[in-house]
C-alpha cells in the first residue's frame, strides 16, 4: 500500500532532510535577499535625505533671494510715495483737478491712480 510506504524509515527521513535543505535554502534565499533589500533600502534613504538636503539649500537661497527683493520694493515704493508727496505739494489746484480728470478717464472700472511719471503738462509750475 502506498500510504504505508511513506511511513517506512527510509520515507519520513529521505522528507525531513529535503524539508530541511528546503527551509535552509530558503533561509538562505531570503537572508541575503533581505540585506540586499535591507541595502537598496538604505541607499533609497540616502539618496531621499540629500535631495531633501538640496531642496532645502535651494529653499533658503531662493527666500534670501526674495527677501532682498522685498526689501528693495519697499524702498523704491517709500521713495516714490515721498516723490508723489512732494508733487501734489508742489502742483496747482487745476492741475490737480487736470490730473484727476485724467485718471477718472483713462480708467474708469480700475479706480486706481495712474502708474506712469507725470508728464511735462502735468508737472509743477504754470502752465500756458
Amino acid at each position: 500500500m502506498r500510504e504505508t510506504g511513506l511511513l517506512e524509515p527510509k520515507g519520513p527521513v529521505m522528507m525531513k532532510k529535503m524539508t530541511l535543505r528546503l527551509l535552509y535554502w530558503e533561509l538562505q534565499h531570503y537572508s541575503s535577499s533581505g540585506a540586499s533589500v535591507v541595502a537598496i533600502d538604505n541607499k533609497i534613504e540616502q539618496a531621499m535625505d540629500l535631495v531633501k538636503s538640496h531642496l532645502m539649500y535651494a529653499v533658503r537661497e531662493e527666500v534670501e533671494v526674495l527677501k532682498e527683493q522685498i526689501k528693495e520694493l519697499i524702498e523704491r515704493n517709500s521713495q516714490l510715495e515721498q516723490e508723489n508727496t512732494l508733487l501734489k505739494n508742489l502742483a496747482s489746484p487745476e492741475q490737480l483737478a487736470q490730473f484727476q480728470q485724467q485718471v477718472q478717464t483713462a480708467s474708469p472700472t480700475s479706480g486706481g491712480a495712474q502708474t506712469g511719471p507725470l508728464t511735462q503738462s502735468q508737472g509743477p509750475g504754470p502752465t500756458a
